[in-house]
């Protein structure tokens, strides 16, 4: 049997198939999602292609060479098509709980929904991790039931017993409790749901990520030991996969360590006083309010223009001191803006995610309250200058 590796959990308009930022070829996107297929998942294929052609020799009597080639070819597609459809289950239960989507990416032998946000509840964490395997299970049986109704022996029978194959597999291996896999996430879920704490969770699943590849080099070293026709392309499986589950489950307690608040330090120890001037007040004036307080520059018909930059300010001010502080004003965003009640946990990724220094406070009611600097947030994390 093929095992085969699921990610992360990372109207649908046909876009050209090109390379892009997005770091592979857009197939299309779904509900404005992306989906990738990356460089790797060709190779990941060819390997599927060349070791599965030879099992076909082996199991199925008489088939011919270039017969074997296209089987084999189907069933990488196949293959493919299931990580698809396992990944858009977990794509559209996170938009349904408002969970954000960067986008979806088939590479090497699996895929990637990638969640822009932490799942805020250990409910939510276990109903996105487990949409993949459902589908991929109930896929495996509905093809299971086809495959009864199919006459035995023929390409068409083949290809559907693929078709089952394929998803019960992904399916199957994803349940295995070890990050990264739905299985870990929905382990890590349980002891949340338990005791409270996510990190907990986190620890207990990169334990069980540790038993699922000593598991995976046992079960090829077993097919080796008894020759079985399938020893070469499981052996190539799980090595590949016992690679990607030890350093997902690295990453996922690097990115848990990362996401802890110090207990002692409270949002307000770390933010600076909010001072709003207008807009067309000189660079050299904006420069001195700016020593140790966040500056909101903000029209005369009082909409805000932006965060000033002190450090635009002052390459600015060298040359013209009395040009207006707005030129020096970092675009306020919705990304750039933190609820002053928002889980500090929340707010560590958002300063890693989005691509800013400086972060303006709102209150309650939408009024500027304070700005977060990511350096002085970064110093009391013990991790400034890391990133």
């Amino acid at each position: 049997m093929l095992c085969c590796v699921d990610g992360e959990y990372a109207n649908g308009r046909a876009v050209p198939q090109r390379r892009s930022a997005h770091g592979g070829l857009v197939l299309f996107r779904l509900v404005g999602v992306p989906v990738v297929l990356a460089p790797s998942w060709w190779i990941g294929s060819l390997v599927v292609v060349v070791l599965y052609a030879s099992l076909l020799g082996d199991l199925l009597a008489g088939v011919t060479t270039s017969a074997a080639w296209l089987l084999a070819v189907a069933f990488a597609v196949l293959l493919g098509m299931s990580v698809l459809a396992h990944e858009l289950g977990h794509c559209l239960v996170a938009l349904r709980l408002r969970l954000p989507v960067r986008r979806l990416r088939l590479y090497l032998l699996g895929g990637l929904a990638e969640i822009a946000r932490t799942p805020r509840s250990s409910r939510d964490e276990a109903a996105v991790a487990a949409a993949g395997p459902a589908v991929s299970l109930v896929l495996a049986v509905l093809f299971g039931l086809l495959l009864l109704a199919t006459p035995a022996g023929g390409v068409i029978w083949v290809l559907v017993l693929e078709c089952a194959v394929a998803n019960a597999a992904v399916g199957v291996f994803n349940v295995l409790p070890g990050l990264p896999l739905d299985g870990g996430r929905i382990l890590r879920a349980g002891v949340w749901a338990l005791s409270g704490r996510r990190v907990w969770g986190t620890r207990v699943a990169v334990v069980g990520a540790g038993a699922v590849a000593c598991a995976l080099f046992v079960w090829a070293m077993f097919g080796l030991a008894t020759a079985s026709p399938d020893r070469w392309l499981r052996l190539g499986v799980c090595l590949m996969t016992g690679w990607f589950v030890v350093s997902g489950a690295a990453g996922e307690l690097a990115a848990e360590q990362r996401r802890r608040w110090p207990a002692d330090v409270a949002l307000t120890d770390l933010v600076r006083p909010v001072l709003q001037l207008p807009a067309e007040v000189p660079v050299s004036d904006a420069l001195t309010a700016a020593s140790g307080h966040g500056v909101v520059l903000v029209r005369a018909n009082g909409v805000a223009v932006g965060l000033f930059d002190a450090q635009l300010g002052q390459r600015l001010a060298r040359d013209s001191p009395a040009s207006p502080a707005e030129l020096a004003a970092d675009p306020i965003a919705a990304e750039t803006v933190v609820l002053d009640s928002e889980p500090t946990s929340d707010i560590v990724e958002r300063t890693r995610d989005v691509a800013s220094w400086q972060f303006l406070v709102v209150d309650s009611e939408g009024q500027p309250a304070a700005v977060l600097h990511r350096q002085d947030l970064y110093a009391a994390l013990g991790e400034y200058g890391r990133d």
